[in-house]
């Protein structure tokens, strides 16, 4: 995504280690929760017996891709649905199932019904590496390889947009996000090729849907999950920070939150203006950073150079907390791996990205119109890529790739509100941000986006129309943004204000917010345990409402205010209050 990062760089008082409060508490434990694969199988033979009821036949499958704690005694796994045993691209089951590994619930994407009548060939015509060396060609044919390429044989599903009955005869710009339905019009036996390369300084990452039958490119979308050009602490003053001492030499690794990863605990390297992670930060005192702006061309290891990785690991610290003391969620992957940030990445860099193959986030100096782009809530940000990533996946194009995006948005804004407050405590404050992307790291003053009237940007729109699909990520993220901000802090009735709503037409016209620490609890329940990857606006809106019902009660205020606040973004009817 494009995405522009800031954190903060500080001096730090000279400790061996200084560590935050981690109290845990809330809506998910904090514990690991992978199955055994006896587990596992079990899960598969259960799904495996409600065939019959689906029409299926032993020709449809399902194959666990991945797991994370649930709330306490529960674990969520993603099952693949498979054909002939190949993954039916977006056909998914999300699982929450209990202490004895009995299913609970299931949130399914259903890709495969199609397939019932078919008696589909999965024998490719074109080899893998045929499909990888077309996609190399076509992105970046004198590109470096930032990991290998790699081709996984799918059954693509090509989707159409239809109408619901009710809504036939309704003029395009009356049309409501509830009043469209996708459906699998055929399918084709693809490779899904993930590239992930570099062409100097710019990261190019993509994935690409290749025919296996005749080579050609059926869709494509970039995995670059970035704030474009859209720390001693640059932004936010002097702030503690966690580091390890090893004899007399202290290093920027963080052993008290999570284990494991590439470096053995959470950490922020030196890419000493290059495309490669470097090595972890060092320093004879534990006293980092001068609080100021890198100086383009000076030392990446001094006072000033070391600004950049105090942005980068006071960001990451309050990432972590905020998800582990509110939540229970430990780390990104729910499982408490390490991840880490890579500071002074290329030269000159106006840009910050988060990368889906070591699971870490890289962060430029900043160029022609960013200062460093460590900004908390830009961390916040991208980090969220990383839960995203590890949870429900949603791909990186059209309505999903928007949820995606505004996930991420999201997440920036509740580490930031947390970090304000001192990040320590169970609840998420109801201040401390500015609802406003990015705004530190602009050397203009102005955010990348605004999350209380999206189209102040210039390019995002406020409520969902039938060509929001066409947008760029980073734009059609902006109607789920404003949703998110009218749930927590309420609407207004005045016309002209940032915060009115047309499509608000209940009693009363501006709608009551439930305050930040609730939203935030229902947007991640449903975030973790009901998105699937191919989740749009209006299937988003009913797994919401289906995670304030669990969390708060059917009827509550609180599932109230997310139908309200949906349907000021124009998904879904009013109701009144």
């Amino acid at each position: 995504m494009n995405l522009r990062k800031t954190l903060l760089a500080a001096s730090i008082a000279a400790l061996p280690l200084m560590v935050c409060g981690q109290a845990s508490a809330g809506q998910l434990m904090g514990a690991p929760a992978v199955q055994s694969q006896q587990d596992k199988a079990s899960l598969v033979a259960q799904l495996n017996s409600q065939r019959g009821k689906l029409g299926l036949d032993n020709r449809h499958g399902f194959v666990v891709a991945r797991q994370h704690p649930g709330v306490e005694g529960t674990t969520i796994s993603r099952a693949d649905h498979t054909f002939k045993g190949v993954r039916v691209f977006q056909s998914e089951s999300v699982v929450v199932s209990g202490p004895r590994g009995a299913i609970i619930s299931e949130s399914v994407s259903d890709r495969r019904g199609g397939l019932k009548q078919q008696d589909m060939d999965v024998a490719p015509s074109v080899a893998a590496q045929s499909a990888i060396d077309k996609v190399i060609k076509s992105v970046a044919p004198n590109g470096a390889h930032a990991a290998p390429p790699k081709a996984e044989l799918i059954i693509y599903p090509v989707i159409k947009e239809v109408r619901v009955a009710s809504a036939a005869n309704k003029a395009e710009a009356d049309l409501n996000a509830v009043d469209l339905e996708e459906v699998v019009d055929s399918y084709q036996l693809a490779w899904l090729v993930s590239t992930r390369m570099t062409v100097g300084n710019k990261p190019v990452f993509h994935d690409t849907v290749v025919s296996a039958r005749d080579g050609s490119v059926l869709d494509q979308w970039s995995m670059v999950q970035t704030v474009i050009g859209v720390g001693n602490s640059q932004y936010n003053g002097s702030v503690p920070i966690s580091t390890s001492l090893s004899a007399t030499t202290y290093s920027m690794k963080d052993a008290t939150r999570g284990v494991g990863g590439t470096f053995g605990a959470m950490a922020i390297t030196n890419a000493n203006h290059t495309t490669s992670a470097g090595a972890v930060y060092t320093n004879t005192s534990n006293t980092w950073g001068d609080g100021l702006q890198y100086v383009s061309g000076g030392s990446t290891t001094n006072a000033n150079g070391q600004t950049a990785a105090v942005n980068a690991m006071w960001g990451l610290m309050n990432t972590y907390d905020m998800l582990k003391n509110t939540l229970g969620w430990q780390s990104l992957d729910g499982n408490n791996t390490s991840t880490y940030i890579a500071a002074h990445v290329n030269t000159a860099y106006d840009n910050a990205y988060y990368s889906d193959t070591c699971k870490c986030m890289y962060i430029g100096d900043g160029g022609a119109s960013f200062n460093n782009l460590g900004s908390i809530d830009v961390i916040g940000h991208e980090m969220g890529h990383g839960v995203t990533n590890a949870t429900s996946n949603l791909v990186y194009r059209a309505e999903s790739g928007g949820l995606n995006e505004s996930a991420s948005d999201i997440q920036g804004e509740v580490v930031e509100a947390y970090a304000r407050a001192g990040g320590t405590g169970t609840v998420i404050p109801n201040t401390g941000n500015d609802w406003m992307v990015g705004k530190e790291i602009a050397k203009n003053g102005l955010p990348l986006r605004y999350m209380t009237k999206p189209s102040k940007d210039g390019g995002s729109p406020n409520a969902w129309s039938s060509s929001i699909k066409r947008l760029d990520v980073h734009y059609s993220s902006g109607p789920n943004n404003r949703m998110f901000y009218f749930l927590a802090q309420g609407s207004s009735a005045t016309v002209g204000s940032d915060t009115y709503s047309a499509y608000l037409t209940k009693a009363p016209l501006a709608m009551t917010g439930i305050g930040t620490d609730k939203a935030f609890r229902i947007w991640f329940k449903a975030l973790t345990t009901k998105f699937t990857s191919s989740t749009n606006y209006a299937d988003a809106r009913l797994k919401v409402l289906a995670a304030a019902q669990e969390l708060y009660g059917v009827g509550s205020v609180e599932e109230k205010a997310v139908t309200r606040a949906y349907a000021a973004i124009n998904v879904g009817l009013d109701i009144a209050e």
